[in-house]
């Protein structure tokens, strides 16, 4: 079974918004992420949900996400966010980690081709928010068709 790997931030959640509203509430906090409860409450990006499980049925898929280092409480929050949405058992299936290039797998769903070990991944990248992977719906017509 092929082995795919998602992000989390502006993948599954929407951090960029969270992120925008609170810099809107209050300008001179500098970094938003920080605060505690931030990515806990992030909201669902448009068909995340729907898409992840039905890519579970048919591929072995995992979470990988990159800490905030401006908040360390972020690692009990997107293991909060990740039961809320999918469900206790897949919060085994989450991995956090700095390097995403140290994972082995055939794909990697990501907004950035850089930065966190992307551009060193093995696997495929499948850059999303971008022209050719604007969304969840673009993302299952490759792997499903």
């Amino acid at each position: 079974m092929k082995r795919i790997y998602v992000d989390m931030d502006d993948v599954l959640c929407d951090f960029m918004k969270a992120y925008q509203e609170s810099k809107a509430q209050n300008p001179d906090l500098k970094f938003p992420q920080s605060q505690l409860g931030f990515f806990e409450n992030l909201e669902p990006i448009e068909d995340a949900m729907k898409s992840v499980n039905k890519l579970r049925a048919d591929y072995d898929v995992y979470v990988l996400t990159a800490p905030s280092n401006r908040n360390p409480h972020c690692y009990t929050e997107k293991r909060l966010w990740i039961e809320k949405y999918f469900g206790y058992d897949f919060t085994e299936k989450l991995i956090i980690s700095s390097n995403k290039s140290l994972l082995i797998g055939d794909y990697l769903i990501d907004d950035y081709a850089e930065g966190k070990g992307q551009e060193n991944f093995q696997g495929e990248l499948i850059q999303f928010a971008t022209e050719k992977y604007p969304n969840w719906q673009s993302v299952m017509e490759y792997f499903y068709n």
